[in-house]
Formats: structure tokens, C-alpha cells, sequence
């Protein structure tokens, strides 16, 4: 039986979970759950002065809205600080790591003169052989790793392929500093396989990371895990992606309206596909997701196409469901705040009712929430300048006699009857039904757009929907 898939997100606590880091954990959630196994949370807090309890906060909330849930409680790197200093301890012991003890002033000086010779900067090796007897008096000395001289690293990668490195390129890099603190090299390494990782996905700015890793792993005679460096992702004109074409924490995304099923969706299919499968549920993901099936190049963020997507996810949402979650997002939304003021039980209820209509007309949570403002404003209605333009003139003979056959509908309020008799009267009065039903449209909404002008009618029921004509008429 093969060993159970083991993956983690490790992400670094010094800001939010950004847009690439949040496709990096899907990626290792959906391999993770395609196999059968676990993925596993490590916050890689190491850089005390950038990391923050804020920024990790922010992190697990990111995680939580899109659905990627771990296993276990996350693991802190900077806790685990005296288990990194007690490995690079015993690869001293072993003879694969050395106590180095140059001074800054000649690490300078091997750097000015790598620059002058026209060689990429590379530490010299003075302390590997050197008796540690000879170190000076009062240096406190750092831990180097022994790299190998000759030959050359192979990174066998699922996704790049085999990637081989000159171990000259390596140079002896240090595992550990001068005060005790673990490098970033080495503490990765030492928590990956103490976590039992057993596959690494992650962008592939870490694939020169992976060579100098192996070097540790093959010194402690570790099993290196099955590496997988993904393609980092690019703006839609194939720049390096920044803010201005999406860069943004994933708090923006739900602050946009973005549905966390839409974003899986879109950022799945960023450098991943099957076939010509646009729309995936999360089932259809986990069962057809496979890391060897990524592709090697930069994928490019495309906000329309996402806002697309978007739309589609709410419109094949059930209604109560698509509620929930509205509500659930209305403090995070710009223009939320209006509705969740006003929502009691009957604004709840007329909410429900909207849904159908108002998922139709929108590719955000954002734009559901403008599209339902009509329900909670107050009255008169403040009209916006396409609608002032709909009811000025003779708008005020049409909603007058649209008003007499509304108080004539018998029976049950519904859309349908709504309709019946505002057809009749267009009808009998020789105009055009959208000719009247634009004023009235206005009048209802103090908007030139909305739902259909007879779900609208439907939605607000007898009594202010006729209050609302009737302000526009006096």
C-alpha cells in the first residue's frame, strides 16, 4: 500500500492571503483530497518583525471563506525554532555542516571580489575544512550546510520535469545564523519531513529552493518528498502580475462579490484544465484534479473573465443558498450596509422572492445588493437621473391609468396578474407594453433597470406598490 498523500500550505504571516497563495493551497487541498489523503497548515513565521497576528488571522479567515479547510491545528514555524537549531547541530556532528566564522567584513569582501571577476557572489569555503580550533576569540559562528563540489543536483518535478542544477551554483549556504535563528532553507526542510509531507506543491519561484533542499535532505538521509512547482500567475497583458491586474488579498474578492465557489472555479483553471470543462463544481475538481496535469507556463488573470464565471455560479445557485451567503457577505460588501440595516423577517422573506429575478441581471454580490436597493428604500424614492428622464412629461397620465388597473387586479397579487392587467391597459389605451412598463419601472424602483417590472411588482406586493406609483403621480 503506498503511503497516504500528505500536502501542506505554508504561507508566510505578513500580510493577506494573496491571490497567487490562495490557487497554491487549492492546488495542494485538491491533490490532497483527489488521493485520499490530508493537507496539513504551517505559517512560516520565522521573519519576526514582518509576521503578525493580524496577518495570520487574515490568512485563516481566506482559507476558511473559500472552503479549504486542513487538518489539525496550524503549525507554528518560529515555535519550532530549538527543533531546527538541534538538526543543524547533528549535521555537524555527522560532517555535513561546519561551524563558519568570517566576518562580515569578509563575506563583503568575497562579494566585491566574485563582482569584479564577473562571477555571481558565492561564499568561498574558507571555514569548511578549517580546524575549529582556529575560530577567533568571541565570534559568534553560523552553520553551513556542505554542499556537494562536483557534479550536479537533479529536482525530479512533477510539473517541470527534471530539473538539474551545477552543485558549484549551491555554494555552501547557511542553515543556521549567527544568533541561533534558522534560515528559511533549513526550517523547511526540517518541518516538512517532521509534519510527514510527502508532496511539496508550490510556485515555481521555490524550484532553485528545491536543489538547495535536497542537499539537507540527502545530509540527514531523509526521503525528499515529490516536489511540484507550479507556474506563478501573470496579468492578462503576460506582465508579472501586480495589483492592477488582481494581485489582491482574497478579503478584495469577497469585498468585490465574488462567490468563493466562483473563485475555486476561475483559480483552478489557472495553469490547470480538463478538457473543455469551463463550470466545476467542487466535486467535479476533487475528482478530476491531478498535479502532473498542470501546465508549465505562467498562467494570465482575466478580472472579465472571472466576473463571467462569477455570474454564472450565481445564477445556477438555489435561491435560499445564494440568500445565505449574500447575507453572510453583507458586511464585507461596500453597499451592504443599507440592506442589513433594514432586514427583518418580511424584508428577508421579499429578499427570497427577489432572487430569482435579481441573480439574472448579476455577475456580482455587489451588484445583487444594488439591484435589490429597491426593496429597502424608503419612501418617496430618490430617482436616479434615467429615471427623473422616464417620468417626466406624460409619465404621470400613464402611471395614473396604470394605477386604476392595478386596483382593479381581483384575487391573488402575483406577477402574473400583475401583468395581466397592465397588458390589457396598454392595450386598450393603443401603446407599446414597454412604453408603460418603463414609467412604471421608475416609479417602483427609482431606477431605469431592474428586475422584471411584474416580479418587481410581485415583490413589494399590493399596498406599496400602489404608495409608490401614486408618489410619482402627485
Amino acid at each position: 500500500m503506498p503511503e497516504p498523500v500528505v500536502t501542506r500550505f505554508a504561507p508566510s504571516p505578513t500580510g493577506y492571503l494573496h491571490i497567487g497563495g490562495a490557487r497554491t493551497a487549492l492546488f495542494n487541498w485538491l491533490y490532497s483530497r483527489h488521493t485520499g489523503g490530508s493537507m496539513l497548515l504551517r505559517i512560516e513565521d520565522t521573519d519576526r518583525e514582518r509576521s503578525t497576528e493580524a496577518a495570520t488571522a487574515a490568512i485563516l479567515d481566506g482559507l476558511i471563506w473559500l472552503g479549504l479547510h486542513w487538518e489539525g491545528d496550524p503549525v507554528s514555524q518560529f515555535a519550532r525554532a530549538a527543533r531546527h537549531r538541534e538538526v543543524a547541530e547533528a549535521l555537524v556532528v555527522k560532517g555535513h555542516a561546519y561551524y563558519c566564522y568570517a566576518s562580515p567584513d569578509e563575506l563583503g569582501e568575497m562579494r566585491e571580489k566574485a563582482r569584479a571577476e564577473g562571477r555571481p557572489p558565492r561564499y568561498d569555503g574558507r571555514w569548511r575544512d578549517r580546524d575549529p580550533a582556529e575560530a577567533p576569540v568571541g565570534v559568534r559562528p553560523t552553520i553551513r550546510i556542505k554542499a556537494p563540489t562536483g557534479g550536479q543536483t537533479v529536482v525530479r518535478d512533477r510539473v517541470q520535469g527534471d530539473v538539474r542544477f551545477p552543485n558549484k551554483d549551491l555554494d555552501d549556504f547557511i542553515i543556521l545564523r549567527s544568533d541561533g535563528i534558522p534560515t528559511y532553507m533549513h526550517a523547511v526542510v526540517v518541518d516538512d519531513h517532521d509534519m510527514g509531507i510527502t508532496h511539496v506543491i508550490r510556485g515555481d519561484d521555490h524550484l532553485t529552493n528545491a536543489a538547495r533542499q535536497q542537499v539537507i535532505y540527502d545530509a540527514m538521509d531523509w526521503d525528499i518528498p515529490v516536489f511540484a512547482h507550479i507556474p506563478l500567475i501573470h496579468g492578462a497583458d503576460g506582465a508579472k502580475l501586480s495589483k492592477r491586474h488582481g494581485a489582491l488579498g482574497v478579503e478584495a474578492y469577497r469585498a468585490m462579490g465574488y462567490l468563493p465557489s466562483a473563485l475555486r472555479n476561475y483559480l483552478a483553471r489557472l495553469g490547470w484544465s480538463h478538457g473543455d470543462d469551463e463550470i466545476m463544481s467542487l466535486d467535479d475538481m476533487i475528482r478530476w484534479f491531478d498535479i502532473g496535469d498542470v501546465n508549465r507556463g505562467a498562467a494570465r488573470f482575466d478580472f472579465q473573465k472571472l466576473e463571467a464565471l462569477n455570474g454564472v455560479h450565481i445564477r445556477r445557485m438555489d435561491d435560499a443558498e445564494l440568500l445565505d451567503l449574500l447575507l453572510k457577505t453583507l458586511p464585507y460588501l461596500p453597499n451592504g450596509v443599507a440592506i442589513s440595516g433594514a432586514l427583518d423577517e418580511h424584508r428577508r422573506a421579499q429578499l427570497l422572492a427577489a432572487m430569482p429575478g435579481l441573480k439574472e441581471r448579476a455577475k456580482t454580490l455587489v451588484e445583487l445588493a444594488d439591484g435589490a436597493a429597491f426593496l429597502f428604500a424608503a419612501r418617496p424614492l430618490v430617482l436616479d437621473d434615467k429615471a427623473a428622464t422616464l417620468l417626466a412629461g406624460p409619465a404621470a397620465g400613464v402611471l395614473r391609468g396604470v394605477s386604476e388597473a392595478l386596483q382593479g387586479v381581483e384575487g391573488e397579487w402575483t406577477a402574473a396578474s400583475a401583468e395581466a392587467a397592465v397588458r390589457l391597459y396598454a392595450e386598450r389605451q393603443g401603446m407599446k407594453l414597454g412604453s408603460v412598463a418603463q414609467p412604471l419601472r421608475a416609479a417602483l424602483t427609482g431606477r431605469s433597470t431592474s428586475p422584471g417590472v411584474f416580479d418587481v411588482l410581485a415583490v413589494l406586493g399590493r399596498t406599496e406598490s400602489l404608495a409608490r406609483i401614486a408618489d410619482q403621480i402627485d
